[in-house]
């Protein structure tokens, strides 16, 4: 069966249209994990039914975790989800990622990163730690063909920068007590600076108020996500 076949016979049974090739990055990961079912075949692990996306993990974009593959009893349809962020780019690192999040789909979730996973992992030529496996020579050799016939990789990598997501908070709120009789209040620095400290309701004398000299915490907007260095999960 060629490669064309192999990734055909996918698309019929997953539903798939594949009318326009690596008309989008799914399109793209679809095709790229079709050419690989055969050899997980091999070893004796049928694919699963599985999505695949391009997504921040449940870690998300200040995670360290580059994959992620979520259990079919956890999809209202009963589908693996495979997510692989997007500011992994590189068509051979994305490829590594899909291939050890599938080891997963076809092991089962259960396993973690112990023997079953390890055993197909390694067969597939992932290496170093389970955890945070990279590409070896073995796992290079078998994807290139792959790679070919699946074309460029329509994605660009996300680096950061503004987004419609929640703001972190920058004005970290002060603390501020009663050396006599303990009372409590938080507020912003800037209304110790601007009127002073408060009185205590008691005692009506000024609360001592702490961290006042530190410097605020740097703004991390715009930092550069971690990369390939983290668990795949």
């Amino acid at each position: 069966m060629t490669l064309t076949d192999q990734i055909n016979a996918a698309a019929e049974r997953n539903g798939w249209n594949l009318d326009h090739t690596a008309a989008n990055r799914e399109t793209w990961l679809n095709e790229v994990a079709a050419a690989m079912a055969p050899r997980f075949a091999e070893l004796g692990h049928t694919l699963p039914r599985y999505r695949i996306a391009i997504g921040f993990p449940s870690t998300g974009s200040k995670g360290k975790r580059i994959g992620e593959c979520w259990d079919a009893a956890a999809s209202a349809d009963g589908t693996h989800e495979i997510l692989i962020r997007p500011d992994v780019a590189d068509p051979l690192d994305v490829a590594a990622v899909l291939a050890h999040e599938l080891a997963h789909a076809a092991v089962g979730i259960a396993a973690g990163h112990g023997r079953p996973f390890a055993k197909v992992a390694k067969a597939i030529g992932l290496e170093g730690s389970m955890k945070a496996t990279v590409p070896g020579e073995v796992f290079k050799h078998f994807v290139a063909p792959i790679l070919e016939a699946a074309g460029p990789l329509p994605h660009a990598r996300l680096a950061g920068g503004e987004s419609t997501g929640p703001k972190k908070q920058t004005a970290r709120l002060l603390k501020a007590e009663c050396p006599e009789c303990g009372y409590t209040v938080r507020l912003a620095k800037k209304w110790v600076v601007e009127k002073g400290a408060p009185l205590c309701p008691e005692h009506l004398s000024p609360l001592v108020v702490e961290g006042l000299e530190e410097e605020p915490e740097e703004d991390e907007a715009g930092v550069e996500a971690p990369r390939l260095a983290a668990c795949r999960g």
